[in-house]
């Protein structure tokens, strides 16, 4: 099953939220979320800096992580950015392909 990293930023009114409702409750949430799409929730933090929370989950497919991503922004309490996480043996695999490319100006 694919993985996904969500990376998050409360807004202002996601702040306030947050203070209302606490940290694991926002954890509970966001592993329901990912539950109901057919996925399952690795890891959640939150940090210090720009980005406030780090999830890493296994979700089905792209769309599943898309629609995840849409929700989040569209809720308004914060913004996410998705990257897709590439396994060692993915990379392995990669490194095996024969690629025809050449580089610009060659």
């Amino acid at each position: 099953m694919p993985k996904y990293l969500f990376q998050a930023s409360y807004t202002a009114g996601g702040a306030k939220g947050l203070l209302k409702e606490g940290g694991t409750s926002r954890r509970a949430t966001i592993e329901q979320t990912v539950k109901g799409l057919g996925g399952t929730l690795e890891s959640f933090h939150f940090a210090f800096g720009d980005v406030d929370v780090f999830v890493i989950a296994d979700l089905p497919d792209e769309a599943a992580a898309t629609a995840i991503a849409l929700q989040i922004n569209a809720a308004g309490g914060a913004s996410v950015k998705t990257t897709v996480l590439i396994s060692p043996e993915t990379v392995d695999a990669a490194t095996k392909k024969q690629v025809d490319y050449r580089p610009a100006g060659a």
